[in-house]
Order: C-alpha cells, then sequence, then structure tokens
C-alpha cells in the first residue's frame, strides 16, 4: 500500500540517452567470488552450486581457505624427517575449476600440522594457524606445488593465477599466532620462492582484515626487495560485535552509507601515496557482515547493499570478491537450518538469495556503460543495441546499536512506498522491442519471507523447497512489447520501495 508522501512525491527521473557511452562497464565485482575451504570443494553439492553460480552470474577465480590443511592431505614427513608431498586432491579441486572456466585465486595457508611450529588451529576443521617451524621445509612444499602447478596446467595457465600469502594475518591468535613481523618474514619466504619458479606468476598479501597494514606492507617490500604483483585486503560493514560463530553473541551492521565502499576508496588511494602507487588492490572478501550468523546475508536489504558498494567502489578496485558463493561453508561444522544467516548467495538447498540476482542482473549487463547522472543506477548498452537498466533504492533500516542484526533481520520486514521512479530511454535504434522488467525486494524474490511464512522450519521438505524456489524464480513479473519510432523514447514508471531493486531489459526483436 502507497504511502501519501510516496503519492505525492515527485517521481525520481532517470533519463538516459541510449547514444551517449561513458566507457567500458567495469566488472571488478565479477573477477573473484570467495568460497569456505578446499575440501568441501570436493563435495558434489559445492561443486554442482559453483557451476550454477558460474553459469548464470560469471565469476571468473574463486578463493577458499584451507589449500594446505591436513584435509587437503597435502604434506607429512617420514619417519627421518624428510618431506613427502600429495597433490590428489588439489589436483581433483582444480581440474574442476578449469573445467567449468573458473580459474583458483590460490591463498596459501593454513600450516600442515607436520610442517608447523604450534598447536593453534582455527575452525571446526583445525586449520593450523602457526608460522613453519622449518623455512626450508615450508619453502620446499612451496616450489615443489608450484612446479607441479606448472607441470600439470601449463606456465601460461599459472600465470594467469593469483597467489595470495596466507588469511588476514592481523588477527593475532585468530588466523595467524605470529606478530607482524612474522608475517613478513612468511611472506619473503613465500613470494621469493614462487618467483624462483617463474617471475610471471602473481603474488601479493597481505590478505589483512579491516583494510589492515596496507602501508606497513608496500615498505617492507619496497624497502627490502620483497617481490609482489598485487595487494589484497578485506572489508566487511558491521559496525560493532566480534566474529559470532554461533549466533548468540551479536553483531551490528553500520548505519554509515560509505560502510566498505569508503574504505576501499581510502586503500586505494593508500596505495596511490605509497613508494609502489601502480599495484593493483583487490579485496578477496567483503560483505555486509564478518559471520556467518548474521540474518542480513539471506534478507531481501542485502542486494540494495551490495549494489551500493559495487556501484561506489568497483572503480577503484581491481576485484572485490563477495564471501561467499553458498552455504556451504563449515567454519563451525554443518549448520542445522536452511536459512541461518550463512555467507551464501545460495542456500543448501540451491535456493536463491536475494543476494544472487544482483550478480545475475550484472552478469546480464551489455559491455558498453551508458551516462546518467542518477547515483544508483547503472546502465549499459550490448553489441546488438540491447539496453539493460539496473537501478535500486540503497535506505539503512537498521535502527542502530538498539538490536543486534541477529534479532532484527530475522523479522518480518515491510518496506515503506518512496517516490516513484521514472524510467526514460532516448535514441533507440528504431524497431520493435521485448521489454523484461524483474525485481528484487521486500517479498519480490525474496525467498526468506517465503521461509518466515512456512513458521521457519528447522528442516525443509521437498515439496517447501519446490514451493520457496517457484515462488522466488527471478522470472520477469512485467513482459510486453513496444514499438520504437526513430530518434523514439521508451518510458516508464515505476513504483519503489525502500531496498527495491529493479532490472530492465530492452531486447530488440528481430526477425
Amino acid at each position: 500500500m502507497l504511502s501519501l508522501n510516496s503519492v505525492f512525491a515527485q517521481p525520481r527521473v532517470i533519463d538516459i540517452d541510449a547514444a551517449k557511452i561513458q566507457g567500458p562497464f567495469n566488472r571488478s565485482f565479477q573477477e573473484c567470488v570467495g568460497a569456505g575451504r578446499a575440501n568441501e570443494g570436493l563435495r558434489a553439492d559445492w561443486q554442482r552450486q559453483l557451476r550454477l553460480v558460474k553459469q548464470e552470474c560469471g565469476f571468473k577465480y574463486i578463493r577458499f581457505h584451507g589449500l594446505l590443511s591436513d584435509d587437503m592431505g597435502v604434506y607429512r614427513e617420514d619417519k627421518a624427517g624428510n618431506a613427502q608431498y600429495n597433490y590428489q586432491y588439489i589436483d581433483e579441486l582444480f581440474d574442476f575449476l578449469l573445467s567449468i572456466k573458473m580459474k583458483p585465486f590460490v591463498e596459501l595457508g593454513f600450516m600442515p600440522n607436520a610442517l608447523a611450529s604450534g598447536n593453534k588451529t582455527v575452525f571446526w576443521w583445525k586449520g593450523n594457524i602457526t608460522p613453519p617451524k622449518d623455512y626450508a621445509k615450508w619453502d620446499g612444499l612451496i616450489k615443489n606445488m608450484v612446479q607441479h602447478f606448472t607441470e600439470r596446467y601449463g606456465h601460461a595457465e599459472v600465470a594467469s593465477w593469483f597467489f595470495e600469502v596466507w588469511n588476514e594475518p592481523n588477527l593475532k591468535n585468530l588466523f595467524f599466532s605470529g606478530d607482524q613481523a612474522d608475517y613478513f618474514k612468511l611472506y619473503q619466504e613465500t613470494s621469493t620462492t614462487i618467483k624462483s619458479v617463474s617471475t610471471d606468476y602473481k603474488v601479493g598479501g597481505p590478505a589483512t582484515a579491516g583494510n589492515a597494514w596496507i602501508t606497513d606492507f608496500i615498505n617492507y617490500c619496497h624497502t627490502n626487495k620483497v617481490p609482489v604483483d598485487f595487494v589484497s585486503t578485506h572489508d566487511y560493514g558491521v559496525k560493532q560485535g566480534f566474529l559470532d560463530q554461533t549466533g548468540e553473541v551479536g553483531v551490528i551492521v553500520s548505519q554509515n552509507r560509505m560502510a566498505v565502499s569508503g574504505n576501499m576508496i581510502k586503500s586505494k588511494k593508500e596505495i596511490e601515496r605509497s613508494p609502489m602507487p601502480n599495484l593493483p588492490l583487490n579485496y578477496t572478501e567483503w560483505s555486509s557482515s564478518y559471520t556467518p550468523t548474521d540474518p542480513i546475508h539471506d534478507n531481501y536489504v542485502e542486494a540494495a547493499y551490495m549494489l551500493d558498494k559495487i556501484k561506489h567502489a568497483g572503480p577503484y578496485v581491481n576485484s572485490m570478491s563477495y564471501w561467499t558463493f553458498t552455504d556451504i561453508f563449515e567454519e563451525q561444522g554443518p549448520r542445522f537450518t536452511p536459512f541461518h544467516g550463512g555467507f551464501g548467495l545460495l542456500n543448501y538447498q540451491d535456493i536463491k538469495k536475494p543476494a544472487f540476482y544482483v550478480y545475475q542482473f550484472l552478469n546480464k549487463m551489455g559491455d558498453a556503460e551508458l551516462k546518467s547522472s542518477d547515483t544508483a543506477s547503472v546502465v549499459c548498452r550490448d553489441k546488438q543495441g540491447n539496453v539493460q537498466l539496473l537501478f535500486w533504492d540503497f535506505t539503512i533500516t537498521h535502527p542502530g546499536d538498539s538490536v543486534n542484526d541477529q534479532v532484527f533481520y530475522k523479522r518480518d520486514l515491510p518496506a515503506k512506498a518512496i517516490a516513484p521512479v521514472k524510467v526514460k530511454i532516448g535514441h533507440l535504434t528504431a524497431g520493435k522491442y521485448e521489454v523484461l522488467i524483474r525485481k528484487v525486494g521486500y517479498r519480490s524474490n525474496d525467498a526468506y519471507a517465503t521461509y518466515f511464512d512456512m513458521g521457519s522450519p528447522a528442516q525443509l521438505t521437498k515439496a517447501q523447497v519446490a514451493q520457496i524456489k517457484e515462488k522466488n524464480s527471478g522470472q520477469a513479473f512485467l513482459k510486453m512489447e513496444v514499438n520504437i519510432p526513430a530518434n523514439g523514447v521508451f518510458e516508464k514508471e515505476l513504483q519503489l520501495r525502500q531496498n527495491d531493486v529493479y532490472f530492465v531489459v530492452l531486447q530488440r526483436i528481430i526477425k
């Protein structure tokens, strides 16, 4: 139901000239996507979901933890302490990735237990977070593994990969038991070893949480002539609360509209002020929240949140890897409910969350971005003259410190109506067009709302899964044909609510 304010409000006008190209459409959002750990990538359901996500969202690279952890069976020592290497599991995983035309963004970690200097671990699957006990043996493992990749996949293929040293080493005793100096030592040994196999291979770091250590890392590499090809770091939009693995403590998403995107822009400027100002910047993790028990990930507001960050930060980064593509993510073991605030674009049952549709829509955009003064939209044109318009409202509805995400986003959260949007697209090629309009928002491709209406069952039946999928299939809610004369204009007014996302496609009908 529309409010009186929305009825009398002046429409927001998105006025586009299809003949005016701004430039190539920036696709940094599509370069990479995250996943939990390497061993999960050996599962049939994980592989099925990644194939789907690749087909519909178009990601190029994938990054995950635990490539060197013991559940991947990579390293052990014989009774005399001699190193033994085994790449059967890694080969199976990487072969699959390449078979679906994805590439690994190789995070090097965690430490094989036989090579570890201590017994501190993280997660249910006990990734060892200590530095190597013997750097000669660590370097031997890295060199042997990179040589194996070269032999199996070829120099040109491996040269297209990225090697990232460790994960969030600045979170002491959570992901790394050492200090900054220990990490810099680990990075220096690892990067030098990789470059000894081929100087063409790309290596970087520091893979920090919260945009940390960027200047220190670059200065270290520059001063000590340590190889570095890119900077990587992470950011999430949480205002307060720690990594809440159980969902019993709670976090609060930031009310700062420039959360995440503002930090990405600052990191780019930090690099530009450094002694190595041209280093690429890869955000190898980002999302609204850093805990896999935050229901904002399942909520319809996540879609508009993501688009706002992609729109504002995309031009400043080389990649921004959404964490993660799937809820098959077991840092604290298997999850016990179908919607639990997991990071994924898909839940366990392949149900597409609102966040999934953001990437699906973006993947359908043409390669030429058109000029627009509207700050909450993207409009593109493809080589066939088809036009794609993606627009949204981004409103922070979370009230702030009074309630945790784990309470607020589990509720039924109706969206308030706001001023409508009037779309005007001029200078279209004359002819007949099919117009398709899709939408994501409150109870529009909003799988969690359907699940909520079912009473939030701990387990879903086959019939319930089918019902949720059918109700939230992503199909166009409006299809029509229009004739556009020479120098004609397409116009359409659409009602808008807080955090709605619209995807409008004008597809030429060529007979």
